[in-house]
């Protein structure tokens, strides 16, 4: 049986490290991003750089008359699909640069699959033009976005998008081999290229869904009852993150298999929950 190392850090235990993980190295938190890019775009618009139902088309070269907004991008409600085009292959998004990012907008017509607000559908595309959006409106990097209005007021260091190699943590192979992680420094960045250690990640869910520290949850943050959480996945890597009125719960696992991860946090989070405080 293969033991996927893996870490839990919450309010009810002490911290959980197995099989290998760590609390201090970089790992890939994938699609956890999302609530990062989206906690930038409520705090532009706080400070009136920017408003929610701003077109895409007046920060974007995008064709006039989509009726996408900032708003629809951040809910998963613009109408586009998942992926942007031409992602396949080990290393999905290598060539989806500023480049090709720039020719998706311009042709963005084309890919629209329902009118803008009329349903959900989770898209990592509408999350790289919502970052890219938000890079152009404020017209400053998206990694010094994120400092300026996440991680500095929140004091949590340990996020990044590129951090060096030996400070990594990553899925290794049958004879040992750290294995080569996707390349998501790029156009999908603020869709989910962030790598963070387990500790920072567990202090950006306390600032952001337990104190509050930056206002109520950004948009990205998903709703189920009262928990509010978000998930993430690249190849190798999988995170869960979460938080009840009760106490909260981060769950990373080297393993892309995000569903088990999810299942895993739940279960925990459940139990935490349902166990009597006197025993």
């Amino acid at each position: 049986m293969i033991r996927v190392p893996t870490c839990v850090l919450s309010s009810f235990e002490p911290p959980q490290v197995r099989d290998g993980h760590s609390l201090d190295l970089f790992v890939q938190i994938g699609s956890l991003t999302k609530t990062l890019t989206a906690t930038v775009l409520t705090a532009l618009a706080g400070r009136g750089e920017l408003g929610l139902d701003d077109p895409l088309e007046s920060l974007l070269p995008a064709p006039e008359g989509t009726g996408i907004t900032l708003r629809h991008l951040a809910e998963h409600t613009s109408g586009l699909p998942r992926l942007p085009p031409g992602i396949s292959g080990r290393d999905p998004y290598a060539a989806f640069d500023a480049q090709a990012l720039d020719t998706v907008v311009r042709r963005l017509d084309s890919l629209v699959t329902a009118p803008p607000g009329t349903h959900e559908e989770y898209s990592n595309l509408g999350y790289a033009l919502l970052g890219a959006a938000l890079v152009a409106a404020a017209r400053t990097p998206y990694e010094e976005l994120l400092h300026r209005h996440v991680l500095d007021p929140l004091e949590v260091t340990d996020v990044a998008a590129d951090p060096p190699p030996g400070s990594r943590l990553c899925r290794r192979g049958l004879f040992g081999r750290p294995q080569r992680p996707w390349t998501m420094t790029g156009a999908i960045l603020p869709a989910g290229g962030l790598w963070a250690t387990p500790e920072a990640t567990a202090r950006l869910v306390t600032g952001l869904l337990v104190d509050r520290r930056l206002g109520e949850p950004a948009p990205a943050w998903q709703q189920a009852g009262p928990l509010v959480w978000h998930n993430g996945a690249t190849g190798s890597a999988s995170v869960f993150a979460g938080a009840v009125p009760q106490g909260w719960i981060v769950v990373h696992r080297l393993s892309g298999q995000s569903a088990t991860t999810d299942r895993l946090a739940l279960d925990m989070l459940r139990g935490f929950v349902d166990t009597p405080s006197s025993r």
